[in-house]
């Protein structure tokens, strides 16, 4: 264990971060909240199904999961929006495609239905990435409603306590932020459990110490987070 005095190393983490990104499968952190969907891709191809769905919160891994597979796959990564305006022969070129940020708020049915459809025709491998289940999606087509039931997905789940302060030292190394055990500490103790958490603790603290002119330190954080 690190000495109190002396700052905490980075470690690799799953997570999209708002600083010099690595989506590299070196640069992930595997974790009791992740575990299942890193088999997941590496399991690949032994799927249970054709389409997966990965689901989780914002910041959980998921880009940096898809992105494995991507290149271990040879998948295309399609943002969601963009599904109507795609042409699914080409995007199925090498036989597997990512299909990332699905939300039922702009959710084009027919688009993704027609993916659906394409994908068992192509015999295909599509890995979908989603904030929330896509089985509670609200869809209007009803076999559309009934294929997203049927998908498996792996959850994502919040971080343990390790995780946390791992997210927090790696966030701020990113920042170019020396902080020690005492800080990771005590921010850890204090926010919520969760990646937007620990992403929005590290950028107040960033903004805050550009604004006072003041190292981070522990002093600074019990101002911000009493």
């Amino acid at each position: 264990m690190a000495r109190m005095d002396q700052p905490v190393r980075p470690r690799q983490l799953a997570l999209a971060l708002d600083h010099a990104v690595s989506f590299a499968r070196e640069d992930f952190l595997g974790g009791p909240s992740n575990t299942a969907a890193l088999s997941l891709i590496e399991s690949w191809p032994d799927w249970p199904n054709r389409i997966m769905a990965l689901i989780g919160p914002q910041g959980a891994g998921k880009s940096h999961l898809a992105a494995i597979w991507a290149e271990i796959a040879g998948a295309r990564i399609l943002s969601a929006k963009l599904l109507p305006e795609t042409d699914l022969p080409s995007a199925f070129a090498t036989g597997a495609l990512v299909v990332e940020d699905l939300d039922p708020a702009d959710l084009d049915e027919r688009a993704l239905f027609h993916l659906i459809n394409m994908t068992k025709e192509q015999n295909a491998f599509v890995l979908m990435t989603a904030r929330t289940p896509v089985a509670g999606f609200p869809v209007g087509i009803r076999d559309l409603a009934s294929r997203l039931r049927a998908l498996p997905s792996v959850n994502l789940a919040p971080p343990d306590d390790e995780l946390l302060r791992s997210l927090i030292v790696k966030l701020a190394a990113d920042r170019q932020l020396a902080v020690d055990e005492p800080l990771v500490n005590y921010l850890a103790n204090r926010i919520e459990r969760s990646f937007a958490a620990a992403h929005d603790a590290v950028d107040r603290l960033d903004k805050e110490a550009l604004r006072q002119h003041r190292p981070v330190t522990r002093a600074l954080a019990a101002e911000l987070f009493r």
